[in-house]
């Protein structure tokens, strides 16, 4: 219990934060990018990625890797609260409908918004394309494996291959170019 009050506490405080990077540490197998986007870009050095299977905003069971296996996974942890993730909606609605027949399927996680209320009015607002896991006491964000490319701050987006591992991550709202420029290479490999 105390273990997930510190990282809701560390969470909150990185909430809709600025654009520096967090890199992580010795332990880490992956290229520090710039403006808070981080690869790893040998595939044999990428961790597993944790379960994230949950109840959708709209009262759906959703098992992330048994629905979307050896398809690459966008996960975008977003706040129907957060300026930053009003900003990059567009860019994750633009990208969701223009991959989705190259095998790429993006999937929200909603976080501390406890009425699910606001956030299907978000997805409404930006005509969000695909689910949204319910996460308001951010139960699935602690599931990343310590020293993993794991989500520290709203917004975040994992990036996650064919084979179910964590290949990048951005710590702050991507732009089209960013969010692209990370994609394609994932989208690439066979």
């Amino acid at each position: 219990m105390l273990a997930t009050g510190a990282a809701l506490a560390a969470l909150t405080l990185s909430a809709c934060g600025s654009n520096d990077t967090s890199g992580g540490g010795g332990q880490t197998q992956f290229v520090q990018g710039t403006g808070g986007v981080d690869v790893v870009k040998d595939r044999g050095a990428r961790q597993a990625a944790p379960d994230l299977s949950g109840t959708t905003l709209d009262g759906k069971a959703l098992d992330v890797a048994e629905e979307y296996k050896g398809k690459v996974v966008v996960l975008n942890v977003w706040g129907s609260w957060c300026a930053p993730c009003r900003a990059e909606a567009k860019y994750l609605v633009a990208a969701a409908n223009d991959y989705k027949d190259k095998g790429v399927q993006f999937v929200g996680l909603d976080t501390r918004d406890p009425d699910p209320a606001p956030a299907l009015a978000f997805e409404k607002e930006f005509k969000v394309p695909y689910p949204s896991l319910h996460d308001s006491s951010g139960q699935l964000l602690l599931r990343f494996p310590k020293g993993s490319l794991n989500p520290q701050s709203i917004p975040s987006t994992v990036f996650i291959d064919r084979d179910g591992k964590i290949a990048a991550r951005a710590v702050k709202a991507l732009s089209d170019e960013e969010l692209r420029k990370t994609l394609d290479p994932l989208v690439a490999e066979k």
